[in-house]
């Protein structure tokens, strides 16, 4: 596994800012953040690690190709890893299966895209923000939250993460489609007014993230720059998100 350690880690970079913020989100508005969180986090991260490898193992199988291999190991180690961590988190939270349960139908989806081989199709990518924005109930429930006293900050992950889906697109795969640019403006401005209403807070990453979607496009930015600056704009909305709420 060292010599080619790196092929384990998933190459969706893009992915990780997801997964991490909507988490921590929930963690630090919990009254009671802890040691579970921890767990729940390792859980999450080797999840979505064998999720995206047994993804992978099925779309290359289907085309009969022997590269499918290669996914299969860390398929099964980091889903095994995965389940020793979360196992414990169910024993004591049995309702940590409800939500499971409830995250299933976006992984099908996902994975019906994957075996297909349309990973990179706009409703594939909305479609995964949904269970990765949902992780933040999960977490401020584990830490003994009402999930309805954070449906707010939830919500405004749902809008920041959803735009970032056709805006990436606009910056890289879609680069060079007018319609795209005009579809992820035509997002970002109601999704700044939708954010404002949760928070006038909110109003801070929202207008930077209309304005990226206005200006940045069509400048010919490198992938390291454009996910410099969607980092920036998730440290933002965490840093908002720790603040208003």
């Amino acid at each position: 596994m060292a010599a080619d350690g790196y092929r384990w880690i998933p190459d969706q970079h893009g992915a990780w800012a997801m997964l991490a913020v909507p988490f921590l989100v929930g963690t630090f508005l919990a009254p009671r953040p802890g040691p579970e969180h921890v767990l729940l986090l390792v859980g999450w991260l080797l999840g979505y690690a064998a999720v995206f490898h047994a993804q992978q193992w099925l779309r290359l199988r289907a085309r009969g190709l022997r590269s499918a291999g290669r996914h299969g190991r860390p398929a099964a180690v980091l889903g095994g890893a995965a389940a020793a961590a979360g196992l414990p988190l169910v024993a004591l939270n049995p309702w940590l299966l409800l939500a499971g349960t409830a995250a299933a139908p976006f992984v099908a989806v996902n994975t019906r895209y994957a075996v297909r081989g349309r990973e990179r199709a706009l409703v594939n990518g909305l479609v995964a923000v949904v269970p990765a924005c949902g992780m933040l109930l999960v977490a401020a429930r584990l830490g003994g939250a009402d999930p309805g006293a954070v449906w707010r900050p939830a919500l405004a992950c749902l809008l920041y993460f959803a735009g970032t889906v056709p805006y990436v697109k606009t910056m890289i795969r879609e680069r060079r489609s007018p319609a795209y640019r005009r579809g992820s403006i035509a997002y970002h401005a109601p999704a700044l007014a939708a954010a404002s209403a949760l928070s006038p807070w909110l109003a801070l990453p929202f207008t930077a993230c209309l304005v990226r979607a206005i200006a940045l496009p069509g400048r010919g930015l490198k992938p390291p720059v454009v996910g410099a600056v969607e980092l920036a704009l998730s440290a933002a909305l965490l840093t908002t998100l720790l603040t208003a709420f």
